[in-house]
């Protein structure tokens, strides 16, 4: 497996109105993903893949620039599909979050099952770091907290459990995976190792 870093979008502007898929970056989330690209050490990385979402599109293209790199988009990086409820006030989107997580194996009011969101987002790293992988390559990988969390937990080989979810810092969160690197946990975009 090549080495790669999967990283999550930060704050979002957030519009009740507008379906969640389709949300931009905050000034704030623009503002951390400038800081992170100027503080951490992305040299070497060949190719920064991104989810279909908006906002992590944003994230990923604001990294990519400075690497002179284009952005690709591939298709099965999304979040967990959550439109059986849409948009939900943040204490009912926390406990159906602790729902998706703790009963793995069930739709929670029509949201995908994390087992399937956890295939499907493992199924497309997967399907990228073939495509796009090799020798002297390094990926960028560009998603979401909840598909992100999954990942770790299946290449971790930790039991999908919302104990792996990143820190609550509102997103923009990192880790590091590659064939002699399991990853252990998030870390925030503004811890740089």
């Amino acid at each position: 497996m090549t080495d790669f870093l999967y990283l999550t979008h930060p704050q979002v502007q957030v519009d009740p109105a507008v379906p969640v898929p389709r949300w931009g970056l905050s000034a704030v989330g623009r503002a951390r993903t400038l800081a992170f690209a100027a503080r951490f050490d992305l040299s070497g990385i060949s190719h920064v893949i991104s989810s279909t979402e908006e906002k992590a599109k944003e994230t990923a293209a604001l990294l990519a620039a400075p690497l002179r790199l284009p952005v690709v988009i591939r298709d099965g990086m999304e979040e967990n599909d959550r439109s059986a409820t849409g948009y939900l006030p943040e204490a009912e989107f926390q406990q159906m979050a602790d729902a998706f997580f703790a009963r793995p194996t069930e739709s929670v009011r029509g949201w995908e099952r994390a087992v399937d969101a956890q295939a499907r987002i493992v199924a497309a790293v997967e399907a990228a770091l073939a495509a796009y992988g090799g020798a002297g390559q390094r990926l960028l990988f560009v998603g979401h907290g909840g598909v992100g969390t999954l990942l770790l937990c299946h290449l971790a080989g930790y039991p999908i459990s919302r104990v792996h979810d990143q820190p609550p810092v509102g997103g923009g969160c990192w880790f590091r995976a590659g064939p002699a690197r399991r990853p252990d946990r998030w870390r925030a975009m503004e811890e740089t190792a």
